[in-house]
């Protein structure tokens, strides 16, 4: 029986991304949902529209937009209506245009797809295509194209039903240069790198990573993607508790007054 599979994204349903998302996801399964936000919801994070009703927007077969929606809207409106009651056995998320790397993912939209995915009881991927900003701000798809449903197959033959989601990021390099996917841990970055970003028009500001923190792990995510040209995959956990800070806490009291 073919997956059931789910696609989102963070770009809008009419970015590029999604068009090669659903590519890779018809080299895999004839079963291909997509529900994704109708514009632009980048570093959305995981939120969730509570008090303000939604819409959908039929796009196509099988295709809808979410008006206003954030992509884990779009993951939950998708496995818990628009799906019936099959849901998705797979949620795709992306392919994002910009690298989604280290601490980075903690504000992702993308990530979030892939996340809400598990959540749902699916299994979940966020995919990414770098860019090198000096360059470019256009993504050249090659790698994603060329790679995505032979990654996305690797992920789900090693998956054992971890209690987890999946990021993935594509270098930024020549197809024939890429060396082959790698297993990373995230980078945790020193500090924060979401920074205070001056506007040219007075009392106004951004929010940008106008640097990345240093130093870098060069067996993380961010090094290993650039500088290693290998397409990396990140294993992120569901559950987030600290184990050994929760014992240190275990004989927690408070004083008396």
């Amino acid at each position: 029986m073919s997956l059931r599979i789910l696609i989102t994204n963070d770009d809008g349903v009419d970015a590029p991304g999604i068009a090669i998302m659903a590519d890779i996801a018809h080299a895999i399964s004839d079963d291909v949902w997509i529900v994704a936000p109708d514009g632009n919801q980048s570093g959305a994070g995981h939120r969730f529209t509570f008090g303000r009703e939604l819409s959908f927007q039929t796009r196509g077969p099988k295709r809808f937009a979410v008006t206003g929606g954030s992509p884990a809207d779009c993951v939950v409106a998708g496995m818990t209506h628009i799906l019936g009651d099959k849901p998705a056995d797979v949620v795709l998320s992306g392919v994002n245009a910009g690298q989604n790397l280290g601490d980075i993912v903690n504000c992702s939209g993308t990530a979030a797809g892939a996340r809400e995915g598990v959540l749902q009881g699916a299994i979940g991927i966020a995919m990414s295509q770098s860019m090198d900003y000096e360059i470019s701000h256009k993504p050249d798809w090659a790698n994603a194209r060329h790679f995505g449903a032979r990654v996305v197959s690797a992920i789900l033959d090693a998956h054992n039903g971890d209690d987890v989601f999946y990021n993935v990021n594509f270098p930024f390099c020549a197809t024939e240069e890429v060396v082959g996917l790698t297993a990373v841990a995230h980078q945790r970055f020193s500090r924060s790198p979401i920074r205070y970003y001056p506007s040219d028009n007075e009392g106004q500001f951004f929010m940008a990573i106008p640097e990345t923190p240093q130093p870098l792990d060069p067996s993380a995510d961010f090094e290993v993607l650039r500088r290693g040209k290998a397409i990396t995959v990140t294993p992120f956990a569901l559950q987030q508790t600290h184990q050994s800070a929760l014992a240190r806490l275990g004989n927690i009291t408070l004083k008396r007054p």
